[in-house]
């Protein structure tokens, strides 16, 4: 699915140059959920924001199903993100002017998803927001919230789903919910998923734990 070679990112700033990651390689299956471990400043969220093409690598390559993603203009990645990506971020960065139902029609409708109405109300269903279809996210919990986000990034069955610190903003009752959602979620659509986390709890949710420091690889074990 995601084959990552000699991947760098480096930012010019003080009159010198910062490595942010170091020639990386990485390859992750089909199918796979991956969280990718490491202390701040050890290239985690840079890393899945170039296999997101929402920022250019210095040099290597970000290859997707056969296609070098680093190759394509602006056009070409904003019509692979919406096709290909889901995306979960700590923030939620839900529309506030939005019912929870029309969050995630919106996302379904954008992609050109059939049935949008349906396929949204099915998954908030299934993620217990039955009773919150007309609740703007002003009115919903942290993780109601964060629940929305999930049948956001979820609605149009997207190969691979990239989230951010997911459970960075919950408490751990709410931060377990969410895990047993995003597994339920994952075994059905059987979606690609590279989760990072700081937190090793969360991480052990996962099937293979990736650990960064100074943008490089320094650990990767598959978790069984």
């Amino acid at each position: 699915m995601i084959e990552i070679n000699g991947l760098v990112k480096t930012l010019r700033g003080g009159g010198h140059e910062v490595e942010i990651l170091k020639s990386l390689d990485l390859t992750v299956p089909s199918g796979q959920w991956l969280a990718i471990t490491g202390a701040s400043g050890s290239g985690k969220t840079t890393l899945i924001s170039l296999i997101a093409g929402l920022d250019t690598p210095t040099r290597g390559q970000i290859v997707i199903d056969g296609q070098d993603i680093t190759k394509l203009d602006e056009d070409e990645l904003a019509l692979l993100r919406g096709k290909r990506f889901g995306f979960i971020f700590q923030n939620f960065h839900l529309i506030p002017t939005l019912t929870a139902r029309e969050n995630v029609v919106l996302a379904a409708e954008l992609n050109g998803t059939s049935d949008a109405t349906q396929k949204a109300d099915a998954l908030l269903h299934t993620i217990g927001l039955r009773d919150r279809l007309h609740h703007y996210p002003a009115q919903l919990s942290g993780g109601e919230q964060q629940r929305l986000s999930l049948a956001r990034a979820f609605v149009n069955e997207p190969n691979i789903i990239l989230a951010d610190e997911p459970t960075g903003n919950l408490d751990s009752k709410n931060s377990d919910h969410i895990l047993e959602l995003m597994l339920e979620l994952h075994r059905v659509q059987r979606a690609t998923i590279i989760m990072v986390t700081h937190e090793p709890r969360v991480a052990a949710s996962s099937q293979r734990i990736l650990t960064l420091a100074d943008g490089q690889i320094i650990a990767d074990r598959m978790n069984l």
